[in-house]
């Protein structure tokens, strides 16, 4: 019982220095902190191509997507960083087409364009 008492008072003493640091400023600063996060998460919420993007993220495949990504931006950044920067010329592009990994980049790019494109196509045709 009084273990129970002392903790009371110790939460009382808590409560109290932190009423008393809280100062006019701080008070204003926080409701309007406050008031701006709840219209941003509104707003958020409100935005349909957003949540539709969200659920896409929650995905498996997405995730993998996004995983495998942040791997490729981590190792290109290594990569970019011991390499010297490219000399330019069609001999040099012609060298780079023949990589195997510049063909996959430019089959991905190809993939999204043609299911981006397709997908924008039908949104518009529904009307949104």
């Amino acid at each position: 019982m009084a273990r129970d008492i002392e903790q009371l008072s110790e939460l009382a003493t808590l409560v109290a220095s932190a009423r008393d640091a809280m100062s006019d400023e701080i008070v204003t600063r926080l409701s309007s902190a406050f008031s701006e996060g709840i219209t941003l998460l509104d707003r958020l919420t409100r935005n349909r191509g957003l949540m539709r993007l969200l659920q896409v993220l929650d995905r498996p495949e997405s995730q993998y997507l996004l995983m495998s990504m942040a791997d490729a931006i981590s190792a290109m950044s290594r990569d970019l960083a011991k390499t010297p920067p490219a000399k330019g010329g069609l001999v040099n592009l012609l060298m780079l087409a023949n990589h195997p990994g510049t063909q996959e980049g430019l089959r991905s790019l190809s993939l999204l364009g043609q299911h981006w494109s397709a997908s924008l196509r039908e949104l518009h045709r529904r009307g949104g």
